[in-house]
């Protein structure tokens, strides 16, 4: 259970990103689930690449030390035509997968058109179109300035209704994943 009581289960859903990551963090209850906060990490200013590594690290290690996220859900890479983006983009998501497995946290990855699917019901939906539908489910009334925040966002929700390792706050039977299970059950696998 989160240490933070109210809750069963504390999802931190990230959208990476290497100008800007997008986060957001829903606490679960039972069936239900409500928004704790939303936001975004600037990473535009920042000269280089390693500096942009190294502030995804910090302030995902600060989330999780602030929130107390039990689980970590994660928006997988896309495929795209640009090498060079597609490599920065994962090492954005590396690192924040890092900061996670550095507390210990499960990690859950899902495809894009997985997240805008599960909010939306079409894997196809816009940006704003998931934002709109998540406005209705977690009842906020400002919408963020920057649609990466809802992005994260989406990517928690999407973890909550596929019902995670915990999402629900009851164990499932089935055998654990993500990236904290391989690490477990491959020690051999690992330099």
């Amino acid at each position: 259970m989160t240490q933070d009581a109210q809750y069963d289960t504390v999802i931190l859903g990230i959208d990476p990103g290497t100008n800007i990551m997008g986060y957001g963090i829903l606490g679960c209850k039972k069936k239900s689930f409500e928004l704790i906060t939303t936001g975004v990490i600037h990473l535009g200013k920042l000269e280089n690449q390693a500096q942009k590594l190294k502030k995804i690290f910090e302030r995902c290690l600060y989330l999780i030390d602030t929130y107390h996220p039990d689980e970590l859900a994660i928006e997988a890479p896309f495929f795209g035509k640009n090498v060079q983006s597609m490599l920065k983009l994962g090492r954005a998501q590396g690192t924040a997968m890092a900061a996670a497995l550095y507390r210990d946290m499960p990690i859950f990855e899902y495809a894009p058109k997985k997240v805008k699917q599960s909010i939306t019901g079409s894997g196809n939906a816009s940006k704003e179109q998931v934002a709109a539908m998540l406005q209705s489910l977690c009842q906020f009334e400002e919408m963020p300035a920057y649609l990466d925040a809802t992005d994260g966002l989406a990517v928690a929700v999407c973890h909550f209704f596929q019902g995670g390792a915990t999402a629900t706050g009851l164990k499932k039977n089935k055998k654990s994943s993500g990236w904290t299970a391989f690490v477990k059950n491959n020690p051999d696998r690992l330099a």
